[in-house]
Protein backbone atom coordinates (compact mmCIF):
# COMPACT_ATOMS: atom_id res chain seq x y z
CA UNK A 1 0.00 0.00 0.00
CA UNK A 2 1.69 2.87 -1.30
CA UNK A 3 1.64 6.43 0.63
CA UNK A 4 0.01 8.96 -1.78
CA UNK A 5 1.03 12.35 -3.16
CA UNK A 6 -2.39 13.60 -1.84
CA UNK A 7 0.01 13.93 1.74
CA UNK A 8 1.14 17.66 -0.18
CA UNK A 9 -2.51 18.90 0.80
CA UNK A 10 -2.98 20.68 3.67
CA UNK A 11 -4.56 18.21 6.38
CA UNK A 12 -7.08 20.20 7.74
CA UNK A 13 -10.78 19.85 6.32
CA UNK A 14 -11.52 23.43 7.60
CA UNK A 15 -15.06 25.49 7.88
CA UNK A 16 -13.42 26.67 4.06
CA UNK A 17 -12.10 23.38 2.85
CA UNK A 18 -13.70 20.29 2.13
CA UNK A 19 -12.71 19.07 -1.39
CA UNK A 20 -10.57 15.62 -1.78
CA UNK A 21 -9.22 14.15 -4.85
CA UNK A 22 -12.31 11.63 -4.70
CA UNK A 23 -14.34 14.13 -5.52
CA UNK A 24 -13.28 14.58 -8.47
CA UNK A 25 -13.31 11.25 -9.81
CA UNK A 26 -16.54 10.44 -8.48
CA UNK A 27 -17.50 12.97 -11.16
CA UNK A 28 -15.74 11.60 -14.14
CA UNK A 29 -15.46 7.87 -13.58
CA UNK A 30 -18.98 6.01 -14.14
CA UNK A 31 -20.30 4.16 -17.20
CA UNK A 32 -22.24 5.63 -20.30
CA UNK A 33 -26.27 5.24 -19.56
CA UNK A 34 -28.64 5.17 -22.31
CA UNK A 35 -31.90 3.85 -23.62
CA UNK A 36 -32.47 0.18 -23.25
CA UNK A 37 -31.22 -0.54 -26.90
CA UNK A 38 -28.04 2.10 -26.28
CA UNK A 39 -27.34 -0.13 -23.00
CA UNK A 40 -28.53 -3.60 -24.57
CA UNK A 41 -25.28 -2.94 -27.67
CA UNK A 42 -23.06 -1.87 -24.42
CA UNK A 43 -22.97 1.92 -25.11
CA UNK A 44 -21.75 2.12 -28.62
CA UNK A 45 -23.84 5.05 -29.93
CA UNK A 46 -20.92 7.31 -31.08
CA UNK A 47 -21.59 6.35 -35.29
CA UNK A 48 -24.85 4.95 -35.41
CA UNK A 49 -27.71 7.66 -34.47
CA UNK A 50 -31.54 7.14 -34.23
CA UNK A 51 -31.53 7.06 -30.81
CA UNK A 52 -32.52 9.33 -28.19
CA UNK A 53 -29.04 8.93 -26.63
CA UNK A 54 -27.03 10.18 -29.00
CA UNK A 55 -27.71 13.39 -27.56
CA UNK A 56 -25.81 12.52 -24.50
CA UNK A 57 -23.06 10.65 -26.90
CA UNK A 58 -22.51 11.88 -30.24
CA UNK A 59 -25.32 14.46 -30.73
CA UNK A 60 -24.99 13.79 -34.53
CA UNK A 61 -26.89 11.28 -34.47
CA UNK A 62 -30.08 12.87 -34.17
CA UNK A 63 -29.46 14.22 -37.36
CA UNK A 64 -30.87 10.31 -38.46
CA UNK A 65 -34.26 11.56 -37.36
CA UNK A 66 -37.13 12.37 -40.09
CA UNK A 67 -39.71 11.98 -37.95
CA UNK A 68 -40.62 13.26 -34.70
CA UNK A 69 -40.92 10.69 -30.98
CA UNK A 70 -41.73 10.62 -27.58
CA UNK A 71 -39.44 8.51 -25.47
CA UNK A 72 -39.23 7.24 -21.56
CA UNK A 73 -36.72 4.99 -19.68
CA UNK A 74 -37.22 3.48 -15.98
CA UNK A 75 -34.84 1.13 -14.42
CA UNK A 76 -33.96 -0.90 -11.66
CA UNK A 77 -30.49 -1.43 -10.55
CA UNK A 78 -29.29 -3.79 -7.98
CA UNK A 79 -26.11 -3.19 -5.64
CA UNK A 80 -24.14 -6.52 -4.38
CA UNK A 81 -21.01 -5.58 -2.94
CA UNK A 82 -17.69 -7.48 -1.64
CA UNK A 83 -15.22 -5.18 -0.42
CA UNK A 84 -11.86 -6.85 1.24
CA UNK A 85 -10.29 -4.88 3.90
CA UNK A 86 -7.00 -6.37 5.49
CA UNK A 87 -7.55 -9.80 4.55
CA UNK A 88 -11.20 -9.86 5.72
CA UNK A 89 -13.96 -10.36 2.96
CA UNK A 90 -17.44 -8.19 3.92
CA UNK A 91 -21.06 -8.15 1.94
CA UNK A 92 -23.83 -5.36 1.64
CA UNK A 93 -26.42 -4.19 -0.77
CA UNK A 94 -28.88 -1.61 -1.77
CA UNK A 95 -31.67 -1.40 -4.69
CA UNK A 96 -32.20 1.97 -6.53
CA UNK A 97 -34.15 3.31 -9.08
CA UNK A 98 -32.61 5.22 -12.28
CA UNK A 99 -33.96 6.98 -15.12
CA UNK A 100 -32.27 6.60 -18.66
CA UNK A 101 -33.12 9.29 -21.36
CA UNK A 102 -36.60 10.64 -21.82
CA UNK A 103 -37.92 13.35 -23.73
CA UNK A 104 -38.71 14.71 -27.25
CA UNK A 105 -36.85 14.07 -30.52
CA UNK A 106 -38.06 16.76 -33.39
CA UNK A 107 -37.45 15.49 -36.79
CA UNK A 108 -37.78 17.68 -40.04
CA UNK A 109 -36.80 17.90 -43.73
CA UNK A 110 -35.48 20.90 -44.91
CA UNK A 111 -38.05 22.90 -47.42
CA UNK A 112 -35.33 24.57 -49.83
CA UNK A 113 -32.67 21.54 -49.57
CA UNK A 114 -34.71 17.83 -50.85
CA UNK A 115 -31.64 16.24 -49.66
CA UNK A 116 -31.38 17.57 -46.24
CA UNK A 117 -33.17 17.39 -42.70
CA UNK A 118 -32.56 18.53 -39.31
CA UNK A 119 -33.50 17.61 -35.57
CA UNK A 120 -33.90 19.44 -32.16
CA UNK A 121 -34.06 17.32 -29.03
CA UNK A 122 -34.80 18.47 -25.66
CA UNK A 123 -33.93 15.65 -23.05
CA UNK A 124 -33.48 14.61 -19.22
CA UNK A 125 -31.20 11.36 -18.37
CA UNK A 126 -29.56 10.57 -14.95
CA UNK A 127 -25.68 10.37 -15.74
CA UNK A 128 -24.95 9.53 -12.67
CA UNK A 129 -26.33 7.31 -9.90
CA UNK A 130 -24.40 7.42 -6.66
CA UNK A 131 -27.01 5.41 -4.94
CA UNK A 132 -25.41 2.58 -2.54
CA UNK A 133 -24.17 1.31 0.65
CA UNK A 134 -21.06 -0.30 1.95
CA UNK A 135 -19.64 -2.15 4.85
CA UNK A 136 -16.53 -3.27 5.71
CA UNK A 137 -14.60 -4.25 8.95
CA UNK A 138 -11.01 -6.04 9.51
CA UNK A 139 -8.25 -6.17 11.72
CA UNK A 140 -5.85 -3.76 12.09
CA UNK A 141 -2.60 -4.15 13.92
CA UNK A 142 -0.61 -0.97 11.85
CA UNK A 143 -2.25 2.17 11.99
CA UNK A 144 -5.42 4.14 13.87
CA UNK A 145 -7.93 6.65 11.76
CA UNK A 146 -8.09 8.75 15.27
CA UNK A 147 -3.62 9.35 14.48
CA UNK A 148 -5.04 11.27 11.49
CA UNK A 149 -6.45 14.01 14.24
CA UNK A 150 -3.34 13.92 16.25
CA UNK A 151 -1.40 14.52 13.32
CA UNK A 152 -3.63 17.75 12.46
CA UNK A 153 -2.98 18.98 15.68
CA UNK A 154 0.10 18.74 15.80
CA UNK A 155 0.27 20.89 12.95
CA UNK A 156 -1.73 23.44 13.79
CA UNK A 157 1.08 24.67 16.11
CA UNK A 158 -1.94 25.68 18.46
CA UNK A 159 -3.01 24.52 22.08
CA UNK A 160 -5.49 22.18 22.85
CA UNK A 161 -7.82 25.40 24.24
CA UNK A 162 -6.57 27.21 21.01
CA UNK A 163 -7.89 24.20 18.62
CA UNK A 164 -11.37 23.80 20.40
CA UNK A 165 -11.95 27.48 20.10
CA UNK A 166 -10.96 27.17 16.19
CA UNK A 167 -13.83 26.75 13.98
CA UNK A 168 -11.45 24.88 11.79
CA UNK A 169 -11.08 22.13 13.75
CA UNK A 170 -14.78 21.82 14.80
CA UNK A 171 -15.25 18.87 12.27
CA UNK A 172 -12.31 16.85 13.13
CA UNK A 173 -9.43 17.37 15.98
CA UNK A 174 -11.77 19.49 18.14
CA UNK A 175 -14.04 16.41 18.97
CA UNK A 176 -10.92 14.20 19.60
CA UNK A 177 -9.45 16.73 21.71
CA UNK A 178 -12.83 17.31 23.63
CA UNK A 179 -13.33 13.20 24.06
CA UNK A 180 -9.53 12.69 24.63
CA UNK A 181 -9.06 10.28 22.13
CA UNK A 182 -6.32 13.05 21.41
CA UNK A 183 -4.05 14.30 23.81
CA UNK A 184 -0.52 15.59 24.33
CA UNK A 185 1.69 12.90 26.38
CA UNK A 186 5.04 12.83 26.95
CA UNK A 187 6.99 10.06 24.94
CA UNK A 188 10.54 11.44 25.83
CA UNK A 189 12.19 13.28 29.06
CA UNK A 190 11.65 16.66 26.82
CA UNK A 191 9.32 15.80 24.01
CA UNK A 192 5.23 15.86 24.63
CA UNK A 193 3.23 15.84 21.37
CA UNK A 194 -0.05 15.05 20.39
CA UNK A 195 -1.39 11.32 20.46
CA UNK A 196 -4.31 9.44 20.18
CA UNK A 197 -5.23 7.02 22.86
CA UNK A 198 -5.42 4.30 20.38
CA UNK A 199 -2.15 4.10 19.66
CA UNK A 200 -1.46 2.23 23.04
CA UNK A 201 -3.28 -0.63 22.11
CA UNK A 202 -0.96 -0.63 19.13
CA UNK A 203 2.60 -0.10 21.17
CA UNK A 204 1.36 -3.54 23.14
CA UNK A 205 0.98 -5.17 19.48
CA UNK A 206 -2.47 -5.39 19.88
CA UNK A 207 -4.56 -5.32 17.06
CA UNK A 208 -8.02 -2.26 16.26
CA UNK A 209 -11.18 -4.10 15.23
CA UNK A 210 -12.19 -1.04 12.32
CA UNK A 211 -15.56 -0.98 10.91
CA UNK A 212 -16.68 1.44 8.18
CA UNK A 213 -20.01 2.41 6.98
CA UNK A 214 -20.93 4.11 3.83
CA UNK A 215 -24.40 4.98 2.87
CA UNK A 216 -24.59 7.48 0.02
CA UNK A 217 -27.31 8.36 -2.59
CA UNK A 218 -28.23 11.06 -5.09
CA UNK A 219 -27.33 11.19 -8.50
CA UNK A 220 -26.05 13.71 -11.72
CA UNK A 221 -29.35 14.47 -14.08
CA UNK A 222 -28.88 16.25 -17.64
CA UNK A 223 -31.04 18.63 -19.46
CA UNK A 224 -29.98 18.30 -23.18
CA UNK A 225 -30.88 20.58 -25.69
CA UNK A 226 -29.54 18.88 -28.90
CA UNK A 227 -29.41 20.13 -32.71
CA UNK A 228 -28.13 18.14 -35.63
CA UNK A 229 -28.39 18.42 -39.73
CA UNK A 230 -27.90 15.77 -41.98
CA UNK A 231 -27.11 16.30 -45.53
CA UNK A 232 -27.18 13.78 -48.35
CA UNK A 233 -27.73 11.20 -45.86
CA UNK A 234 -23.71 11.37 -45.56
CA UNK A 235 -22.57 13.70 -43.50
CA UNK A 236 -24.44 14.66 -40.24
CA UNK A 237 -23.46 16.95 -37.70
CA UNK A 238 -24.59 17.59 -34.32
CA UNK A 239 -24.14 19.77 -30.67
CA UNK A 240 -26.15 19.64 -27.10
CA UNK A 241 -25.70 21.78 -25.02
CA UNK A 242 -25.99 19.98 -21.47
CA UNK A 243 -27.46 21.23 -17.72
CA UNK A 244 -26.44 18.85 -15.52
CA UNK A 245 -27.77 18.93 -11.86
CA UNK A 246 -25.78 17.56 -9.21
CA UNK A 247 -27.18 16.25 -5.64
CA UNK A 248 -25.20 13.84 -3.35
CA UNK A 249 -25.23 12.71 -0.14
CA UNK A 250 -23.38 10.65 2.27
CA UNK A 251 -23.29 9.32 5.85
CA UNK A 252 -20.51 7.84 6.99
CA UNK A 253 -20.16 6.57 10.24
CA UNK A 254 -16.41 5.01 11.40
CA UNK A 255 -16.04 2.52 14.54
CA UNK A 256 -12.51 1.33 15.94
CA UNK A 257 -12.41 -0.46 19.32
CA UNK A 258 -9.16 -2.47 21.22
CA UNK A 259 -9.48 -6.04 20.38
CA UNK A 260 -7.17 -7.24 23.83
CA UNK A 261 -8.33 -7.66 27.00
CA UNK A 262 -6.71 -5.49 28.82
CA UNK A 263 -8.76 -2.31 30.27
CA UNK A 264 -6.24 -0.27 31.73
CA UNK A 265 -4.32 1.01 28.10
CA UNK A 266 -6.38 3.71 27.76
CA UNK A 267 -8.83 3.27 24.96
CA UNK A 268 -12.14 0.95 24.69
CA UNK A 269 -13.55 2.08 20.98
CA UNK A 270 -14.89 5.41 19.31
CA UNK A 271 -17.39 6.10 17.05
CA UNK A 272 -16.91 9.05 14.25
CA UNK A 273 -19.51 10.10 12.15
CA UNK A 274 -19.92 12.39 9.47
CA UNK A 275 -22.82 13.40 7.31
CA UNK A 276 -21.64 15.17 4.01
CA UNK A 277 -23.66 17.00 1.11
CA UNK A 278 -22.62 18.19 -2.47
CA UNK A 279 -25.13 19.64 -4.61
CA UNK A 280 -25.07 22.30 -7.76
CA UNK A 281 -26.13 23.12 -11.41
CA UNK A 282 -23.00 22.75 -14.49
CA UNK A 283 -22.83 23.20 -18.25
CA UNK A 284 -21.33 21.48 -20.66
CA UNK A 285 -21.39 21.23 -24.83
CA UNK A 286 -21.12 18.04 -26.76
CA UNK A 287 -20.30 18.08 -30.64
CA UNK A 288 -19.77 15.11 -32.91
CA UNK A 289 -19.55 14.27 -36.48
CA UNK A 290 -21.14 11.14 -38.10
CA UNK A 291 -19.34 10.12 -41.94
CA UNK A 292 -21.39 7.36 -44.01
CA UNK A 293 -18.34 6.73 -46.87
CA UNK A 294 -20.50 4.02 -47.73
CA UNK A 295 -23.97 3.08 -47.10
CA UNK A 296 -22.58 0.13 -45.46
CA UNK A 297 -20.15 1.86 -43.20
CA UNK A 298 -20.83 4.87 -40.77
CA UNK A 299 -17.72 6.39 -38.79
CA UNK A 300 -18.00 8.96 -36.15
CA UNK A 301 -16.23 11.19 -33.68
CA UNK A 302 -17.09 13.43 -30.77
CA UNK A 303 -16.12 15.70 -28.00
CA UNK A 304 -17.52 16.27 -24.90
CA UNK A 305 -16.12 20.01 -22.94
CA UNK A 306 -15.35 19.83 -19.27
CA UNK A 307 -18.53 20.21 -17.27
CA UNK A 308 -18.21 23.73 -15.91
CA UNK A 309 -20.15 23.05 -12.15
CA UNK A 310 -19.94 26.74 -10.72
CA UNK A 311 -20.94 27.52 -7.22
CA UNK A 312 -21.08 23.61 -6.05
CA UNK A 313 -22.27 23.96 -2.26
CA UNK A 314 -20.91 21.65 0.23
CA UNK A 315 -22.24 21.17 3.71
CA UNK A 316 -21.32 18.72 6.27
CA UNK A 317 -21.85 17.75 10.45
CA UNK A 318 -19.95 15.33 12.61
CA UNK A 319 -19.70 13.70 15.84
CA UNK A 320 -17.93 11.80 18.12
CA UNK A 321 -18.40 9.47 21.46
CA UNK A 322 -15.59 7.75 22.50
CA UNK A 323 -14.60 5.85 25.79
CA UNK A 324 -11.12 6.27 27.03
CA UNK A 325 -11.70 3.70 30.18
CA UNK A 326 -9.48 5.04 33.15
CA UNK A 327 -7.98 7.72 31.24
CA UNK A 328 -10.95 9.65 31.00
CA UNK A 329 -13.84 7.26 30.61
CA UNK A 330 -17.22 7.91 28.11
CA UNK A 331 -17.47 11.17 26.44
CA UNK A 332 -19.44 12.13 23.12
CA UNK A 333 -19.75 15.59 21.29
CA UNK A 334 -21.16 16.99 17.94
CA UNK A 335 -19.73 19.67 15.78
CA UNK A 336 -22.45 21.89 16.45
CA UNK A 337 -21.40 22.25 20.17
CA UNK A 338 -18.66 24.07 18.87
CA UNK A 339 -20.43 26.07 15.75
CA UNK A 340 -23.76 27.30 17.49
CA UNK A 341 -25.62 24.28 15.57
CA UNK A 342 -24.29 25.55 12.22
CA UNK A 343 -22.96 23.09 9.67
CA UNK A 344 -19.45 23.54 8.17
CA UNK A 345 -19.82 25.20 4.51
CA UNK A 346 -17.75 25.34 1.09
CA UNK A 347 -18.42 26.70 -1.85
CA UNK A 348 -16.54 26.34 -5.06
CA UNK A 349 -15.81 25.59 -9.06
CA UNK A 350 -15.23 22.22 -10.58
CA UNK A 351 -14.11 21.40 -14.10
CA UNK A 352 -14.56 17.93 -15.29
CA UNK A 353 -12.81 16.23 -17.41
CA UNK A 354 -12.53 16.34 -21.30
CA UNK A 355 -14.21 13.30 -23.27
CA UNK A 356 -13.26 12.65 -26.87
CA UNK A 357 -14.36 9.68 -28.58
CA UNK A 358 -14.21 7.80 -32.40
CA UNK A 359 -16.55 5.15 -33.41
CA UNK A 360 -17.35 3.20 -36.38
CA UNK A 361 -20.05 0.73 -37.16
CA UNK A 362 -21.08 -1.47 -40.40
CA UNK A 363 -24.56 -1.92 -41.02
CA UNK A 364 -26.12 -4.88 -43.03
CA UNK A 365 -29.01 -4.42 -45.15
CA UNK A 366 -30.61 -5.25 -48.39
CA UNK A 367 -28.89 -2.95 -51.05
CA UNK A 368 -32.19 -2.48 -53.15
CA UNK A 369 -33.86 -1.32 -50.26
CA UNK A 370 -32.05 1.07 -47.82
CA UNK A 371 -35.32 0.75 -45.24
CA UNK A 372 -34.53 -3.15 -44.80
CA UNK A 373 -31.77 -3.19 -42.01
CA UNK A 374 -31.26 -6.05 -41.03
CA UNK A 375 -28.07 -6.23 -38.34
CA UNK A 376 -25.10 -3.82 -37.52
CA UNK A 377 -21.86 -4.58 -35.61
CA UNK A 378 -20.92 -1.06 -33.83
CA UNK A 379 -18.09 0.27 -31.39
CA UNK A 380 -16.72 3.49 -29.57
CA UNK A 381 -13.31 3.91 -28.31
CA UNK A 382 -13.13 7.08 -25.41
CA UNK A 383 -10.28 8.89 -23.72
CA UNK A 384 -10.96 10.48 -20.44
CA UNK A 385 -8.50 12.56 -19.19
CA UNK A 386 -9.14 11.85 -15.05
CA UNK A 387 -5.83 13.68 -14.42
CA UNK A 388 -7.92 17.13 -16.06
CA UNK A 389 -10.06 17.64 -13.23
CA UNK A 390 -9.73 21.12 -11.80
CA UNK A 391 -11.53 23.24 -8.35
CA UNK A 392 -10.90 26.29 -8.04
CA UNK A 393 -12.04 29.41 -5.60
CA UNK A 394 -15.72 30.35 -6.00
CA UNK A 395 -15.27 33.76 -4.18
CA UNK A 396 -14.85 36.93 -6.33
CA UNK A 397 -11.47 37.92 -4.20
CA UNK A 398 -9.89 34.50 -2.79
CA UNK A 399 -7.36 34.94 -0.11
CA UNK A 400 -3.82 33.38 -0.58
CA UNK A 401 -5.17 30.34 1.32
CA UNK A 402 -7.65 29.57 -0.71
CA UNK A 403 -5.46 30.12 -4.15
CA UNK A 404 -2.38 27.28 -2.32
CA UNK A 405 -5.08 25.15 -1.22
CA UNK A 406 -7.11 24.50 -4.69
CA UNK A 407 -3.44 24.66 -6.18
CA UNK A 408 -2.27 21.69 -3.52
CA UNK A 409 -5.31 19.50 -4.77
CA UNK A 410 -4.86 20.25 -8.24
CA UNK A 411 -0.80 19.13 -8.08
CA UNK A 412 -2.49 16.04 -5.98
CA UNK A 413 -5.22 15.22 -8.98
CA UNK A 414 -2.51 15.70 -11.48
CA UNK A 415 -0.06 13.15 -9.71
CA UNK A 416 -2.23 10.26 -8.34
CA UNK A 417 -5.14 9.98 -11.57
CA UNK A 418 -3.65 9.14 -15.63
CA UNK A 419 -6.10 9.46 -18.84
CA UNK A 420 -7.54 6.21 -19.24
CA UNK A 421 -9.31 4.52 -22.25
CA UNK A 422 -12.83 3.09 -22.52
CA UNK A 423 -14.15 0.70 -24.90
CA UNK A 424 -18.06 0.27 -26.37
CA UNK A 425 -18.95 -2.77 -28.52
CA UNK A 426 -22.40 -4.47 -29.44
CA UNK A 427 -24.48 -5.83 -32.17
CA UNK A 428 -28.06 -5.81 -32.95
CA UNK A 429 -29.97 -8.63 -34.99
CA UNK A 430 -33.18 -8.17 -36.53
CA UNK A 431 -36.27 -10.37 -37.28
CA UNK A 432 -38.87 -8.33 -38.73
CA UNK A 433 -40.52 -6.48 -35.92
CA UNK A 434 -38.36 -8.09 -32.92
CA UNK A 435 -34.78 -7.42 -32.26
CA UNK A 436 -32.03 -9.22 -30.42
CA UNK A 437 -28.89 -7.42 -29.05
CA UNK A 438 -25.49 -7.90 -27.23
CA UNK A 439 -23.30 -5.67 -25.74
CA UNK A 440 -19.88 -5.58 -24.05
CA UNK A 441 -18.09 -2.24 -22.19
CA UNK A 442 -14.87 -1.88 -20.97
CA UNK A 443 -13.89 1.19 -18.44
CA UNK A 444 -10.17 1.60 -17.96
CA UNK A 445 -8.40 2.23 -14.34
CA UNK A 446 -7.95 5.78 -13.81
CA UNK A 447 -5.15 5.41 -11.21
CA UNK A 448 -1.52 6.22 -11.90
CA UNK A 449 -0.21 3.74 -9.07
CA UNK A 450 -0.12 0.40 -9.83
CA UNK A 451 -1.04 -0.79 -6.82
CA UNK A 452 -4.50 0.63 -7.07
CA UNK A 453 -6.91 -1.34 -9.67
CA UNK A 454 -10.09 0.28 -10.88
CA UNK A 455 -12.30 -0.56 -13.53
CA UNK A 456 -15.50 -0.92 -14.69
CA UNK A 457 -16.63 -4.21 -17.14
CA UNK A 458 -20.43 -4.55 -18.41
CA UNK A 459 -21.82 -7.45 -20.48
CA UNK A 460 -25.83 -6.59 -21.59
CA UNK A 461 -28.22 -8.02 -23.43
CA UNK A 462 -31.93 -7.27 -24.66
CA UNK A 463 -34.87 -7.46 -26.93
CA UNK A 464 -36.94 -4.52 -28.91
CA UNK A 465 -40.43 -4.24 -30.76
CA UNK A 466 -41.03 -2.28 -33.19
CA UNK A 467 -44.15 -2.09 -35.26
CA UNK A 468 -46.79 0.64 -36.56
CA UNK A 469 -44.69 3.93 -34.59
CA UNK A 470 -44.25 2.06 -31.19
CA UNK A 471 -41.42 0.43 -30.26
CA UNK A 472 -40.67 -1.23 -26.83
CA UNK A 473 -36.97 -2.14 -25.40
CA UNK A 474 -36.46 -4.37 -22.58
CA UNK A 475 -32.32 -4.94 -21.73
CA UNK A 476 -30.71 -6.55 -18.84
CA UNK A 477 -26.59 -5.02 -18.38
CA UNK A 478 -24.54 -6.75 -15.67
CA UNK A 479 -21.49 -4.82 -14.38
CA UNK A 480 -18.60 -5.44 -12.34
CA UNK A 481 -16.85 -2.35 -11.00
CA UNK A 482 -13.53 -2.81 -9.12
CA UNK A 483 -12.30 0.83 -7.34
CA UNK A 484 -10.90 1.12 -3.77
CA UNK A 485 -11.67 3.70 -0.70
CA UNK A 486 -9.56 4.80 1.69
CA UNK A 487 -11.36 5.27 5.47
CA UNK A 488 -8.28 7.65 6.26
CA UNK A 489 -5.12 9.19 5.01
CA UNK A 490 -1.91 9.72 7.55
CA UNK A 491 1.20 11.51 6.66
CA UNK A 492 3.98 9.15 8.43
CA UNK A 493 2.20 5.84 7.57
CA UNK A 494 1.54 4.19 4.37
CA UNK A 495 -2.37 4.11 3.60
CA UNK A 496 -4.26 1.24 4.48
CA UNK A 497 -7.40 0.99 2.13
CA UNK A 498 -10.23 -1.83 0.88
CA UNK A 499 -10.43 -3.03 -2.18
CA UNK A 500 -14.13 -2.59 -3.42
CA UNK A 501 -16.34 -5.06 -6.02
CA UNK A 502 -19.38 -4.13 -6.96
CA UNK A 503 -21.95 -6.15 -8.59
CA UNK A 504 -24.40 -4.29 -10.21
CA UNK A 505 -27.57 -5.64 -11.62
CA UNK A 506 -29.64 -3.61 -14.05
CA UNK A 507 -32.91 -3.70 -15.71
CA UNK A 508 -34.10 -0.77 -18.03
CA UNK A 509 -37.20 -0.55 -20.35
CA UNK A 510 -37.70 2.10 -22.74
CA UNK A 511 -41.28 2.78 -24.37
CA UNK A 512 -41.58 5.19 -27.07
CA UNK A 513 -44.24 6.47 -29.64
CA UNK A 514 -44.02 7.95 -32.93
CA UNK A 515 -45.92 11.14 -33.28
Amino acid sequence: MKKFLFLLLPFVCTAAFAQIPEDALRYSFYPQNGSARVLAIGGAMGSLGGDITTAYVNPAGLGNYRSSEFVVTPGLSFNNNSIDFRGTNNQSNKNAFGLGPSGFVFGYGDGEKANTSHAISITVMQTANFNNSVQYSGYNNYSSYAEKWAEEAGESGETIDQIKADPQYAFSSALALYTHLVDTFRIAPTTVRFRSTSEFVLDNGDALFQQNSIQSKGGIYEIALGYATNKNDKLLIGATLGIPILHYENSTTFTESDTSANTNNNFGYFKYNQTYTTSGVGINLKAGVIYKPTQFIRLGFAIHTPTIYSNLKDTWTSSLEAQTENYHGFSSITSNDFTAGQPGESQYNLYTPLKMMISGSYVFREAEDVSKQRAFVTGDIEYVNHHGSIFTSSAEEPTQSDLDYYHSLNDVIKSQYKGAFNFRVGGELKFNTIMGRLGFAYYGNPYKDPALKASNTLLSGGVGYRNNGIFVDLTYVYSINKNIDFPYRLEDKANTFATTKNQLSNVVMTFGIKL
